[in-house]
Order: C-alpha cells, then sequence, then structure tokens
C-alpha cells in the first residue's frame, strides 16, 4: 500500500548495496553485478507509467522500511513523492514492481472511466505526496564517471571513486593483491575466477595509462530516470574530497 506521510525519506548509507540493500560489502556500492542488473531491468521495465506523467526526471531509492519514487513532471516545479512500505524478505525491485502496478491500474482505471488520457495521469499525480523543489528533489547534477567496465572495478572489490585517486596504479595494484590471496588457485580459488579478476586488473591498468571519462548527470545515492532519453541510470559515484 502507499504510504502518504509527510516524514521525510533519506536513501541508504555506504557500505550497504544500492540495489538490494544487503550490508557489509565494503567499498562497492553493489552485492554483485546481477543484483544491479535485475533493478535496473525492474525499474526499465515499468518506465511506460513516467512516460505516461511526461516525466523530465525521477529518481527511485529505499531506506530499511520504505521505498522512494520521487517524480518532476514537465512544466511543474514540484516534487511529487510515492511511497510505499518495504516488504520483509523481499527486495526493493519487488516491492518497486508492486508499487508501480497499483500505479498503473490507477491509471488505466481513470483512462477506462473518463477515456481521457490527461485525467488518468493527474489521477496518478493526485495520489502523491507534493513537495515544493526545495523540500523534495534537486536538480540532477553533472560529474565525470571514469569510462571502465563496472565488472573490472566490482571484481577487484573496489570504488570508481578510487580511480580518482593521485595514486590509481598502487590503488589498482593493491586491490588486485587481496584479491589474489583469496582467489588464486594456490590459495583454494577456481582457475574460472582467478583469470577474470587478472582480466579485470589489465583492464583497470590500461585505463590508468590512459584514464577517459564519461560526463554523467545523476544523484550519487539515488537511481535516476532520464526523461529525455527514457531510461533509468545507476547512482553516480561520490567524488573523493
Amino acid at each position: 500500500m502507499l504510504v502518504k506521510s509527510k516524514t521525510s525519506a533519506h536513501s541508504f548509507h555506504q557500505g550497504v548495496c544500492l540495489s538490494c540493500g544487503a550490508g557489509n560489502i565494503g567499498k562497492r556500492r553493489y552485492c554483485s553485478i546481477r543484483c544491479r542488473q535485475q533493478l535496473r531491468q525492474k525499474l526499465n521495465t515499468r518506465s511506460g507509467l513516467l512516460q505516461a506523467l511526461n516525466t523530465r526526471y525521477a529518481t527511485f531509492y529505499f531506506t530499511d522500511t520504505l521505498i522512494v519514487l520521487d517524480v518532476v513532471p514537465h512544466g511543474i516545479r514540484e516534487v511529487f513523492r510515492y511511497k510505499a512500505r518495504r516488504t520483509a524478505g523481499v527486495k526493493p525491485a519487488e516491492d518497486f514492481g508492486a508499487m508501480s502496478n497499483r500505479l498503473g491500474d490507477a491509471w488505466w482505471a481513470e483512462e477506462k472511466r473518463t477515456t481521457k488520457n490527461y485525467l488518468a495521469s493527474r489521477r496518478v499525480l493526485e495520489m502523491a505526496e507534493r513537495l515544493a523543489m526545495a523540500e523534495g528533489l534537486k536538480r540532477p547534477r553533472w560529474v565525470k564517471v571514469p569510462g571502465v567496465k563496472p565488472e573490472s572495478i566490482l571484481l577487484l572489490d573496489m570504488a570508481k571513486a578510487d580511480l580518482a585517486s593521485r595514486e590509481p596504479h598502487k590503488i589498482i595494484k593493491n586491490a588486485y593483491r587481496r584479491q589474489v590471496k583469496i582467489h588464486h588457485p594456490d590459495a583454494g580459488g577456481t582457475a574460472a575466477a582467478f583469470r577474470r579478476i587478472h582480466a579485470a586488473y589489465q583492464d583497470l591498468l590500461n585505463w590508468a595509462e590512459h584514464p577517459t571519462f564519461i560526463r554523467r548527470r545523476g544523484f550519487p545515492d539515488k537511481w535516476y530516470y532520464d526523461g529525455d532519453h527514457k531510461r533509468w541510470i545507476q547512482p553516480v559515484p561520490l567524488k573523493k574530497g
């Protein structure tokens, strides 16, 4: 069920997976590549509702008790916030899917009753908690993200922010050594896992020799929906101070 309380909802803190909420994952932002992909897939398959609401941009995030969808439609300087309680033992992606289905059902019911798309969208927006821009969602910011494979960073148990160091070669080599101690066949690991880690190491070293960056708009701890391109973007990494 949707929650309409006036209490604020804060996104997860460092060390917690930004896809499922699992803790104790160190510097990583996700507990696994598959976990990140599953949430992105769930978000993208429910983007039809955001298109119906003429969304300029939106964010999705969650706490240990709530999931939160903030929507900013084109031409409206307000944030429309949808919240629902987390279900025990269920990943945020599934709770998001259930909440999206409820909102979608409300849209279709109103469209069937009135035969007007804009009235159906207005009905769904009326179901949200309305916030001023200053109280709710600020405009997404531009950041420079290292142009490397996310899988390489994950395999070495690093964070993208580590690559902003003045000594990226040293950090990459130290991360590789830590993983070798765990995954080398002589230490009880598998040959397949070790090959993946070594390939990731080479990938990151090549990047450190010729760093490339991607300019991306987003938020550090929220999934961001880009209404212009109709797609969800994972949280952007925080810069190291």
